[in-house]
Formats: C-alpha cells, structure tokens, sequence
C-alpha cells in the first residue's frame, strides 16, 4: 500500500518536495527517499532534478500498477455474516403494484381454478417456510380478503400507501417492521417451478439471487458477473460488458444486508427505486451471489399478452415439468431395467418435456437422462424405429450417447449433457446459436443415413384424424375446406423432384441442447423418419419464431449459400404441410385428456394464413413468368 500512496501522490503533485511527502504518507525523510529510489529502479518512476528541486514522472509501468491496485481494491469485499447456509423460515412477497390492463391485482388473476398469491404461498408453506410478510398496495383489500389465505397463520399484510410513487424498494421498506431474520424476497407477479424455490432456499450461500437465461420477455432485468459473483444490474442491454442471465424476481436475503438496504435506503432520494438496485449498492462491499438455473420454466405477467400465454402455454407446460411422480418407484423402474441396486440410483429430478416424462438421475455418481414416455404415446409412435434412429443419431455425435432404450416400454437412458442449456425462442435466434443448429442439421441430412421409418405427412394426417376420432375429439368447422386445399398443394409438391433424408421432424428450439459454448445436441428424435430435409428447416424456422431476417440468415448457414427457387418453394410447402399436422396431432392429444391451450387454434390460423400468402406468391410469380414471355 505504500507504493501505490506514494505514487498516487507523484501523479497529482510531480514536483512535491521529500519533505512533504513524508508528512503525508507519516514515514521518516529517509525512508521515503529509500523508496522512492526504489520505485525508480523498478521503473515506476523517473526522477528529474534541477538544481535543488527534483520532478518525479510517474512511468507508464506506475500508472498500469495504480490501475491494477485500484481494481483490486474495488473488489475487495467485507463479510457481514459468520454463518453460512443459514436455514430460511420467513418470506416476502411484494404485490403492492398495479397494471393499468388489469382490474384486479396481478397475483389474483384466474390460472386454471388458482392464482399465483395461491401458488406461491403453498409452495413457500410446503418448503419450510413459517412466516409470509405479504406487502399491498393496490387494491390491498382483495388480496387480505382472498379466501385461500383466511385464516392461515403467520401471514401478516403491511400496506404500501404510497404505491402508486414509489418503486419495489418502498414496498420492501414497509415490511421491516415483521422482518426479523434472513428471508427469501419474491414478486408477486411471476410464475416458477416449485424446485426452483427449494434449489435457492438450500444455496449454501445467504444472499443469493436466482437468474435464468435470456427470456426474450421484452422486460429483462440483465445480470452480470465478476469473480463469480453479482457486478451489475441493468434494463439497458448496453451498460452491460457482457450477459450472464437475467434477474428473475426472487433473492435470498440475509438478515444483516436487509439492514444495510435500509440504511441506504434512508437516504436515498429517488423514490421511484427498486430493491435490486439497493441490493447491488451493498454488494459493492459484500458478495452477492446467484443461483443460475438455465432450464427453469418461469413467466412474469406484466400485461394482457404476458398473462394470455401463462395461460395458454406456460402453465400446461408447468403442469407437465411438475406432474407428480413417486420417486421411489421411479427409481426402482431405472434400477430393474438397469438389472442393479436401487440404492445405486442416489437422485432423481424432473426435467419437463411435452410428450414424456422426463428426468435427471444420478448413478454411481453420474447423470444421465431418463425417459419415460407419455401417456397414450404408444398408439401413434413406432419406439423400435425410435430405437435405431436413437442409436443412429448418437453414433453421428449429434445425440448423447444411449446408455438403455426399451423399444416395448418406451424407457430410455442417455448420457446427461454437462453445462446443458436448453435452446428457447430467444437464444436459438442468436446468431452463434443459429449457426450450430444448421450445422446439426446439415450433419444429420448428408449423413447418407438410411432411417427405417419414412416420415409422411399425408399418412400422419390420416393417422391423427383415425386416433381423433376414434376418442371423440373435435376438428375445425371449416376443416374440410382447409384440407382440400392442403391436398391440391400436395399434387404440386409431390410433382418436385428431391431426395429423402434422415430428418428429425420436431426441431423445436427446447429440442436443442447447448453443452459450452461450441458444442450442441439435438434430441427426442421419436417422430424421425426419412423426409424432404425442408421439412426440418421449416419447422424450425417456425418453432425458434424466427423473422425474416433471421431465418434467412439460418438459411444461409444450412445451404452455403443462397437457396433455389425451387427449395424456397418447398420450405413453403412444409410449412404449411407441418402446421396443418400438428393442428391435428394437438387436437388428438386433447382427445387423449390432455390440455394444449390454444396451441391448435394457434397452428391452424398460420396454416390457413399461409396457404393465402403462397397462392399470392404464386399468382405473382405467374404474372412475372408471363411477362418475360
């Protein structure tokens, strides 16, 4: 600390006597001319004299070690607390806010019989947690009156009257009075997965805030890290160095830098601030970490749009990831397929999936993925083809390693991909991300690869409809008139000349699997067959929702190059073709008990929309070709 006092001090004042400077770093005349010769055979200084007065430059070599001392300091953190992985009893949940496109607070909104206050006290009461603070602000009346939390004890309500003037950190403020020990903070308008909660309540670490990866909600709180833990919080994508996630809306807060966010707060003047940014002012003194967990299903409701698509596809899903299982008896059904011990299968979590039911579990220390097939999935999908496709895939590297495949029951263990990130409509956008996935596909499609399953759409179609009907299910009134038209195209295109390829049908973002930064992974290859290769183009263009720009920007990556006309003619087709298919297939699937929200209206209506859009091209087409002529 000496050099960098002294040389600080020769940076402002070059000309300053020893004299002085001795007062100033308090060492004696000849210990500060011991070091200053020091530094100038270090090169840290160059010393000038002129007659009885001497002029110290301080070197570029000086000026890099004042720079490297001042980060060092600036990341220098003091702990506040001796106990770590402190057990959590109490809880807040912040739901003072409005939303101008609801009557009714966010938290109270219909999802499917319940709402989200509901959801999220249950799941807090389930994971220990004995003491709910729960702040209010707009209409606080109907959230105390709620007929789920009469009665329950300990909740205790605490009004933010200022609501309306104040940001989340007024809101966190109020609740002080009830606050008496570490806590877990969540907002009262977003949706998570219950494991979600138990993960962050057991992190070793007491202040710790949970992220996820991008989630393209168009409201991103931005995160990034340093030194492995929290640097900076922004909205603004370009204060940011780099994206390490993005904030989700729960921290574990621990008891003493509650109160250093108070005494922050206390003289603050900006009334509009949120608790995270006064959680980021106190870890510029202390370690704020995180938990990231790339693959979680979460939803914030900000507006209608938001809670429209909780509704319709983000809580089914949820339902999915979260369909109670008995863990022992999954175990047991792994350990006997396997032919070992029970024991041997140590953990057990779920991973999601629309089909199946999958998970993670560890034996003998190490992870794999299991598979264990859905419900009804038996009387449309062929698991001895599933088999050697599986087996194909994996052999060409773009699949884990199979570890067990029971063609008769559907059971399947694969090699759990490390530092797995599942792709969504946000990051297979990327351009990094689009680049990997058309490389996947241009592995798989000239492959030469024979699979023995031939993928035909007009035969799934027929397929589906037999199963729909068959358990009473319902098509469009108009279906008839749509199909007729699906069916005149198919002459057109089965008029084209191209060759069938090993294709995996279903590419949907969520089916590609980021292992680091270079590596990626396709998997679920239950529908693959022999297909036109645009049939995977198209659908993921469609599934990855990728606009015009960026989809020819992945189809540039795929071809090499530009495409023909007669391949841009034929990505149409599929798309159409494969929108008109699974309309069908979700109908079926909610035949069968299950529940797709509007995820059939959705694919029929861009059918429909596109089959207009390609007869328009067409006729443009047409009109151009006969002018030349």
């Amino acid at each position: 600390m000496l050099n960098f006092k002294i040389l600080e001090i020769l940076l402002k004042n070059p000309d300053i006597s020893q004299r002085e400077l001795s007062k100033q770093v308090h060492l004696s005349i000849g210990k500060v001319n011991a070091s200053l010769n020091r530094l100038q055979i270090d090169g840290y200084i160059e010393i000038n004299k002129s007659g009885n007065r001497y002029d110290y430059h301080v070197s570029d070599k000086g000026r890099n070690f004042l720079l490297q001392e001042l980060e060092i300091l600036q990341e220098s953190k003091v702990p506040l607390q001796t106990i770590k992985n402190k057990k959590v009893t109490q809880a807040v949940i912040l739901a003072a806010g409005e939303r101008k496109e609801f009557n009714q607070p966010v938290c109270l909104l219909d999802i499917e019989g319940s709402n989200l206050l509901k959801r999220t006290v249950t799941i807090l009461e389930e994971n220990g947690i004995e003491k709910i603070i729960i702040v209010t602000g707009y209409q606080k009346d109907a959230i105390e009156n709620d007929e789920y939390l009469k009665g329950k004890d300990p909740i205790f309500f605490v009004e933010n009257p200022r609501y309306l003037w104040t940001g989340s950190m007024a809101s966190l403020a109020v609740a002080a009075e009830h606050v008496t020990d570490d806590f877990v903070l969540i907002e009262d308008d977003i949706l998570l997965e219950e494991r979600v909660m138990r993960e962050l309540l057991q992190h070793e670490d007491r202040d710790c805030m949970l992220l996820t990866k991008e989630s393209g909600s168009g409201d991103e709180a931005y995160v990034e890290i340093r030194n492995g833990t929290i640097y900076e919080i922004s909205k603004d994508i370009y204060r940011l160095n780099r994206i390490d996630g993005e904030m989700v809306g729960m921290t574990k807060i621990s008891y003493e830098v509650f109160n250093e966010m108070l005494e922050i707060f206390k003289s603050n003047k900006n009334p509009y601030i949120n608790y995270e940014y006064t959680l980021l002012d106190v870890s510029r003194t202390i370690d704020l970490s995180y938990l990231k967990i790339p693959d979680m299903i979460w939803y914030e409701i900000d507006n209608q749009e938001n809670y429209h698509t909780v509704v319709d596809k983000i809580f089914p899903l949820l339902k999915v990831k979260e369909e109670a299982y008995k863990e022992h008896q999954l175990k047991q059904t792994i350990a006997n397929a396997l032919k070992i011990k029970v024991n041997q299968v140590t953990a057990i979590s779920p991973l999601g999936g629309l089909t199946n039911r999958n998970y993670k579990v560890t034996i003998n220390e190490k992870d794999y993925a299991v598979r264990f097939p859905g419900k009804g999935t038996e009387s449309y999908l062929n698991r001895q083809a599933e088999k050697i496709h599986s087996f194909i895939v994996s052999n060409l590297g773009v699949h884990p390693k199979i570890v067990y495949f029971d063609e008769q029951t559907g059971l399947k263990l694969a090699e759990y991909i490390p530092n797995a990130e599942t792709l969504n409509s946000k990051t297979g956008k990327r351009q990094d991300n689009l680049s990997l996935v058309a490389r996947i596909f241009q592995k798989v499609h000239h492959s030469g690869e024979k699979f023995v399953d031939r993928f035909d759409v007009f035969e799934k179609i027929t397929e589906y409809e037999t199963i729909l009907h068959e358990f009473n299910g319902k098509l469009p009134d108009d279906y008839d008139d749509v199909k007729r038209q699906v069916l005149e195209l198919k002459s057109e295109y089965q008029s084209l000349p191209f060759e069938l390829a090993p294709c995996h049908i279903d590419p949907l973002a969520e089916n590609f699997v980021k292992s680091g930064e270079d590596q990626m992974f396709l998997i679920d290859w239950e529908y693959a067959g022999m297909n036109d290769p645009l049939w995977d183009i198209a659908a993921y263009s469609i599934e990855a929702e990728l606009s015009s720009s960026e989809e020819k920007l992945f189809l540039l990556n795929y071809f090499n190059g530009e495409m023909t006309d007669e391949e841009a003619k034929r990505l149409w087709m599929n798309k159409i073709f494969l929108d008109f298919l699974w309309t069908i297939w979700a109908l079926m699937k909610e035949a069968l008990g299950e529940d797709f929200g509007s995820y059939a209206a959705t694919r029929y209506h861009r059918a429909n929309s596109n089959l207009r859009e390609y007869d328009k091209l067409q006729k443009v087409r047409g009109k151009r070709e006969g002018q030349i002529l």
